[in-house]
């Protein structure tokens, strides 16, 4: 496995991989952040395979974990800590005090992954998220941030 920054040559395997990933982030997001100077996306490639990606995004004093995607049939292999280590890296690159994150209150193995990086709950947004596929009602968003 390598991990190394996405660029805008990356957008076609950047997309296609969220279509598979499902971490909620837009086509249009995504896009933009392959040429913004306030974004990092970092990938991780298996052979010339793009297998999962972070979107970091740089704000005045912190930085902002917008999206980790890995592939449904690599989960589990430790492909989102390793993203969740370069984009540490990236904002401490960037002199970021604070990495902020929101994550959904059900999403168990994204928190555990977070809470084992360091990062406490600050609040929570009650009822943020639409209902998960094949569930009623809406889910609450869990805030997170983690020092640098």
């Amino acid at each position: 496995m390598m991990i190394a920054e996405l660029y805008r040559t990356d957008v076609q395997s950047l997309l296609a991989l969220e279509v598979r990933a499902q971490s909620g982030a837009s086509q249009a997001l995504l896009t933009e952040a392959l040429v913004d100077d306030a974004a990092c996306v970092m990938g991780c490639w298996q052979a010339s395979e793009l297998i999962g990606y972070a979107l970091l995004a740089r704000l005045p004093f912190d930085a902002e974990l917008q999206a980790i995607g890995v592939l449904p049939e690599r989960r589990g292999e430790g492909i989102g800590g390793e993203l969740l280590g370069a984009v540490l890296a990236v904002a401490a690159d960037w002199q970021s005090e604070r990495v902020l994150l929101e994550v959904r209150e059900s999403n168990t193995s994204a928190r555990k992954l977070y809470v084992g990086a360091g990062f406490q709950q600050d609040g929570m947004r009650r009822d943020y998220y639409p209902a998960a596929e094949g569930a009623t009602g809406r889910e609450s968003a869990l805030l997170m941030s983690r020092s640098i």
